[in-house]
């Protein structure tokens, strides 16, 4: 990353690898404490949750992001077809849970779980978000892990994703009132068997569709990525595929919902907002501001992302690689800062984020999640191509 004053190169804290380690398990250790009176063993489990996922994300470098760009800039795939591959094995975890798996005692998925509407505003705002993912750098998972290892210009995004969700929750910007389609359950239509076997086709499909894009391109597929060390080194995306999707589903057993990611950002910044002065609990979303006065740690969605933070924190640390940058150069500020403002307006128009609305939406068994996808992903290649030609 660039300097201010030059184009000579970075500056990196010299850090001992034991510190942020400390720093990331006191983390977890922090936040099951705080979040145990709210939740009980669910909401520590939930934070454990996290951290495991943000580890998992670290070391697999899993990122929607990065494929999205590589599919259309590069004409590589093998990040696209890891994604099919986890939503394929994902589906076929949890469409049973949903059918079959009754909450029990407070435990498991509620009936009709982020089965939800697709309309006009879901489709800006899923475009919106897909535009500011290649301009911030991230998605929503992808800014938390990189925030946890280490990255300075991504506590830029960060902020900017914060402050664009609490725009996208002021009344006279949410753009309601849009044509929309009713909700599509694939699970409560075709039922469990039928409905995983269309979304295997459509994983296939796609997987299939990646690896000839690729060959006709370059003439053969890259080389598969191998685990170096589950602890220490980087991870395969098979095993990053099978720890997001034991994510997924222990997500759904322990909070009774899909993984979310975004609506905790818009809490951070009402609470800030109410913090310096504004009254946001005035406004309909809030419903009162009864969200907004709770502890933070009595969100779900909170204490998972504060998780994925401090997991990032631990593999960064144990791979000796966790050393923010002290400089970064002005358009790289502006484009995370635009980039974070995007994605943030636009995951509350349209249910989420790459997490919450599209691996969210699609595990559920809702058409909303595969709709989301492509106008997020039409947004994001759209920015991809444009880049270079706007000199970032």
């Amino acid at each position: 990353m660039v300097s201010f004053a030059s184009n000579l190169g970075s500056r990196n804290t010299s850090i001992p690898p034991a510190l942020p380690l400390f720093l990331a398990i006191a983390g977890v250790v922090w936040v099951g404490v705080y979040t145990f009176p709210f939740g009980g063993l669910r909401y520590v489990i939930a934070t454990i949750i996290g951290a495991f996922a943000g580890f998992a994300l670290y070391h697999a470098a899993f990122g929607f992001t990065a494929a999205w760009r590589r599919i259309v800039t590069e004409r590589r795939g093998q990040g696209l077809r890891a994604q099919m591959l986890l939503l394929a094995l994902a589906c076929c975890l949890t469409f049973p849970l949903i059918a079959y798996g009754p909450p029990i005692d407070g435990w498991g998925m509620r009936s009709g779980a982020w089965v939800l509407p697709f309309g006009v505003t879901a489709l800006i705002g899923s475009f919106i978000f897909g535009v500011g993912m290649q301009l911030g750098g991230g998605c929503g998972s992808g800014t938390l892990f990189t925030v946890g290892g280490g990255s300075t210009r991504m506590v830029i995004t960060l902020c900017g994703f914060i402050a664009g969700s609490l725009f996208g929750t002021w009344e006279p910007v949410r753009l309601q009132g849009l044509p929309r389609f009713e909700a599509f359950s694939f699970v409560k239509e075709f039922g469990v068997l039928l409905a995983v076997l269309i979304i295997l086709t459509i994983t296939g499909t796609i997987y299939l569709a990646s690896r000839f894009i690729e060959k006709r391109a370059h003439g053969s597929l890259e080389k598969r990525r191998e685990t170096n060390s589950v602890l220490t080194g980087q991870w395969s995306h098979t095993l990053g595929i099978l720890a997001l999707a034991l994510v997924s589903v222990a997500t759904i057993l322990t909070l009774g919902r899909p993984w979310g990611v975004t609506s905790g950002f818009a809490l951070w910044g009402a609470k800030f907002a109410t913090i310096m002065g504004l009254d946001v609990s005035s406004w309909p979303y809030w419903g009162g501001g009864g969200a907004i006065r709770r502890s933070v740690f009595a969100s779900t969605t909170s204490i998972m992302n504060f998780g994925i933070i401090f997991g990032a924190m631990a593999a960064a640390a144990l791979a000796g690689k966790f050393s923010p940058v002290l400089r970064i150069g002005w358009k790289q500020i502006l484009t995370a800062v635009i980039g974070g403002l995007l994605m943030g307006y636009g995951a509350r128009l349209a249910y989420g984020c790459n997490i919450g609305a599209y691996l969210g939406g699609i595990v559920s068994g809702s058409l909303h999640g595969w709709l989301w996808g492509i106008f997020a992903f039409a947004g994001s290649s759209m920015m991809a191509l444009m880049k270079p030609r706007l000199g970032l």
